[in-house]
């Protein structure tokens, strides 16, 4: 009963976000400052970790394939098809469930608890869409950039590694991530960007809108965040690749 009860909350809180804006220029600064906190203060920590991770996944695909009969640009291929499939749109998301998320729940929840939120329903503002509305347009305009960053370092930190340890040619290793490339495997992963960057932002918001209590129930919502939409992200992650590639 708890949970179809959160169900329902989450989306009447949905609704209130998604009704017409009293002033939009007021969102639009909102959203413009939304977009440099939750995105641009991102890039730093997405693109080492997707260095790392592009150069541990090389590392594997070549200690994998080790056999004479394969050609070493297939660790190239693998690289590039590892990446772009499943790590910069997946594990960012994750990553930014951890950073993102926390943000989001802290910052409403201290709002509801020092009642800044019930002041804004006094003056008769939606205090819902003015809180939530511009985090959902910031992190869905900038996290697919956000992942179109991470393939990129992700391949470049797999070149480096590759070519550093001598596991492979830097010929091959270009040629590997162009042999047999796939459009739409971009398409694919920015599409999983988008229905994420919903998750994270709605869930991590929805668990700070309903805090009750003091600070320590601040700090339990921000980790029931990270946890829901980490879930919901692998869930939705197996749902979406099963109808966007079969």
């Amino acid at each position: 009963m708890r949970f179809l009860q959160e169900l329902g909350c989450y989306f009447i809180l949905l609704k209130k976000v998604f009704s017409k804006p009293e002033k939009s220029s007021i969102y639009y600064r909102q959203t413009m400052h939304e977009m440099v906190y939750l995105g641009l203060n991102s890039v730093g920590i997405l693109s080492v970790i997707s260095f790392f991770m592009g150069s541990a996944i090389t590392l594997q695909t070549a200690y994998n394939t080790e056999n004479p009969i394969y050609p070493t640009y297939l660790i190239g291929l693998g690289c590039r098809d590892s990446i772009i499939l499943e790590f910069s749109s997946t594990i960012s998301a994750l990553i930014l469930a951890g950073k993102v998320g926390s943000n989001i729940a802290s910052e409403i929840g201290t709002m509801r608890i020092t009642e800044q939120i019930d002041a804004l329903e006094i003056m008769g503002v939606n205090s819902a869409s003015y809180l939530i509305l511009p985090k959902i347009i910031a992190t869905l305009l900038f996290n697919p950039l956000l992942t179109l960053i991470s393939i990129t370092v992700g391949i470049i930190g797999g070149g480096l590694a590759g070519t550093m340890t001598g596991v492979i040619t830097p010929q091959d290793f270009i040629y590997g991530i162009q042999y047999a490339f796939i459009p739409y495997y971009i398409t694919y992963s920015i599409i999983k960007t988008l229905f994420f960057a919903f998750i994270i932002t709605t869930v991590s918001a929805f668990q700070g809108y309903y805090v009750t209590g003091g600070s320590l129930e601040v700090g339990r919502a921000s980790t029931k965040a990270v946890v829901y939409s980490s879930i919901l992200i692998l869930l939705f992650n197996v749902i979406l690749t099963q109808l966007l590639l079969s």
